[in-house]
């Protein structure tokens, strides 16, 4: 009775077996080889779809990738080996439709007139880009306006990819909003270079519009390295509400992380090294309900708007593109060393921004040996200053002697009691997060 038990159980084993094989090869589903953007505009892709992209001429191709897969059976745009085929000429693509991923694709060599290099469409949603790069996609003229990447549709992921070298108009990567939230993530990418473009348009992030400031987008910036990103003032431009960035780093930036429109925004436990460089900032506050905690800002020169931390004032009835006031923004925890100047409230006051910062708390920062602590462009309303701890310069009201000692560990200035390794020396930050990380 065992024996025929045992084989009886064995025979009934083989159906499940074949069954599971079956189903693991419905979830890869097929494979195709592609030589041009004609023959992806083709196909009919569906989830667990897979498209090599092969040796061959790749300029001047617009590809159309499109298609609904899901969490489970995504739809993949790659190539054959990674990082060697190049879309050049005039190449761009979009993204269009449901769990799509994009692995490995590398521009370079090109540029276009207008539009945007690699589009997530307006129905996008869960889709990914991923290892990929733009480098040098830059047109004859710097006035020549295209973005590079251009995020629309909802819950769609940036990461591990590098931009370095844009030098005409346009932002580098942009979150466009709707009447739905976004949801984006853009982590672990390397934005390399990009000299001052000495106009307004050179941003490397922008989050948002002016016409759209007061819609929440609920986008999340984490885990990037802006390496000598010096487009123009503003590196980072939060123009919505409920968007967190944190954990970057923000290597000899000239400019500043800037909460220029919307509301309840957040920017926590990034990094800023100016190593003394010209015009290298901080963080600069327009709005109402931000919170900026936890960040470290080291060796920044800039002074009134690209102060390590400025408070702006702002405009009366200000229309969708103008100053708002400030009110009741958080500023703590925050580690403030070797930056000529600290803080600036008031910053930006002349004849029209005669609104001040109104309810800003500043509690429980650590400053070291600041040039200037504090300048007062204004008299901010209702301000809160307690328990700030200061070194190498001297106290005033909201400061006291720090207690605690800083020491330098991985590069930065830590408090003793409180060490931790700064991600970029631990985490893969894009395709040349080598490179980046022995910089610092």
């Amino acid at each position: 009775m065992i024996i025929i038990s045992q084989a009886f159980m064995a025979h009934a084993a083989k159906p499940k077996l074949v069954s599971a094989i079956a189903s693991q090869a419905l979830l890869e589903g097929k494979i195709y080889k592609i030589k041009s953007a004609a023959e992806l505009n083709a196909l009919v892709l569906k989830p667990g779809d897979k498209v090599v992209m092969q040796a061959s001429d790749w300029s001047n191709q617009q590809l159309n990738f499109k298609g609904k897969g899901t969490k489970e059976q995504p739809i993949t745009l790659t190539t054959a080996n990674p990082g060697t085929i190049k879309l050049t000429g005039s190449s761009n693509l979009k993204i269009d439709g449901e769990w799509l991923v994009v692995d490995g694709l590398a521009f370079a060599d090109g540029y276009l007139d207008k539009g945007h290099v690699i589009y997530f469409s307006t129905t996008s949603s869960n889709c990914r880009l991923t290892n990929s790069s733009i480098i040098n996609y830059n047109p004859p003229s710097r006035e020549t306006d295209y973005k590079w990447i251009s995020l629309y549709g909802s819950y769609n992921r940036v990461d591990h990819c590098e931009f370095t070298g844009k030098t005409h108009m346009g932002t580098t990567l942009v979150v466009w909003l709707a009447d739905k939230h976004n949801y984006h993530q853009i982590d672990h990418n390397y934005f390399g270079p990009r000299p001052p473009l000495e106009a307004n348009g050179g941003e490397t992030i922008r989050i948002g519009t002016s016409d759209w400031s007061m819609h929440d987008s609920y986008t999340q910036v984490s885990h990037n390295i802006f390496d000598k990103c010096d487009g123009e003032t503003e590196i980072i431009s939060i123009k919505s509400g409920h968007n967190t960035i944190k954990s970057n780093l923000f290597y000899e930036c000239d400019g500043t992380l800037t909460f220029r429109h919307g509301n309840f925004s957040e920017v926590l436990d990034n990094y800023f090294l100016g190593n003394k460089k010209k015009n290298t900032g901080g963080i600069r506050i327009i709005g109402e309900n931000q919170r900026v905690e936890g960040n470290y800002l080291q060796g920044l020169s800039g002074t009134g708007l690209r102060a390590a931390i400025s408070v702006m004032n702002a405009v009366e009835k200000p229309k969708l593109n103008e100053y708002w006031q400030v009110k009741n923004a958080v500023i703590s925890k925050n580690i403030i060393a070797d930056c000529t100047e600290a803080f600036n409230l008031g910053s930006g006051k002349n004849a029209t921004r005669v609104l001040v910062p109104d309810g800003v708390k500043i509690t429980e920062n650590y400053i070291a040996n600041p040039q200037k602590l504090m300048t007062l462009e204004d008299q901010p309303k209702n301000l809160q200053l307690e328990n700030n701890q200061l070194l190498g310069a001297n106290l005033t009201q909201g400061f006291v002697k720090a207690k605690q000692e800083l020491i330098k560990s991985d590069g930065v200035w830590q408090l003793k009691n409180n060490l931790k390794k700064p991600f970029w020396l631990t985490e893969k930050v894009g395709p040349a997060w080598k490179v980046a990380r022995n910089n610092f």
